[in-house]
């Protein structure tokens, strides 16, 4: 655990910082005074807890490459999406916080999009493009090229589930400063995928 406390430390930081700016950004979204609060069953509130799920594992996976390896670059990576995915889960908790509406539901993931039925969970993989918990394990046993490899494998099909998520989020959410994240998720992940593909071929390996 000590090996993570200058992360946790400087991510949770960031994310009190973001939380608050947040808040005060879908406070002042309505511009009446009146401020919409979302439906549990909404597309804004579902969004908000399952990528926040989502998120969680990102962060996960990139810390356990990061002792895994000593590659600047990839240990450059990993750090720029735990902190930013720790800033946006932040975000998407202080969101429901705002709102008052339960982090847990007892919906399945992925009903907001109607794919509730498709999300079985199973080894842990709850979500478009998440990691099984098999893989994670596997994740924690590989040391160099190999952890850098299937770190940037699995990071590439969990950042191609968030961006269906998120996508998911632009086209049905109602609240504007949600769509608006969900929007820059998209294009910044999106980047990342083309960045971690050349960071695979680099190392003769495919996504």
């Amino acid at each position: 655990m000590r090996k993570h406390a200058g992360w946790i430390a400087t991510a949770t930081a960031a994310v009190l910082v973001a939380a608050g700016a947040i808040t005060y950004a879908v406070a002042e979204d309505g511009s009446s005074g009146a401020v919409p609060v979302p439906a549990a069953d909404s597309a804004d509130a579902g969004f908000a807890r399952d990528m926040a799920v989502h998120h969680q594992q990102a962060v996960e996976m990139s810390y356990i490459v990061r002792d895994r390896t000593t590659d600047a670059d990839v240990r450059r990576l990993a750090y720029d999406i735990a902190q930013t995915q720790a800033n946006q889960r932040g975000m998407l908790l202080g969101w429901l916080d705002l709102w008052g509406l339960p982090k847990v539901s007892s919906d399945a993931p992925m009903t907001w999009m109607g794919m509730g039925d498709m999300a079985d969970g199973e080894d842990g993989a709850l979500m478009p493009g998440m990691a099984t918990d098999t893989e994670l394990r596997k994740l924690g046993t590989l040391d160099g090229k190999q952890a850098e490899v299937f770190y940037l494998q699995l990071m590439t099909d969990h950042h191609k589930g968030g961006i269906h998520m998120a996508e998911g989020c632009v086209a049905k959410c109602t609240v504007e400063v949600e769509k608006r994240l969900a929007q820059g998720m998209v294009d910044a992940q999106q980047s990342e995928i083309e960045l971690m593909a050349d960071m695979l071929t680099a190392r003769g390996a495919k996504a």
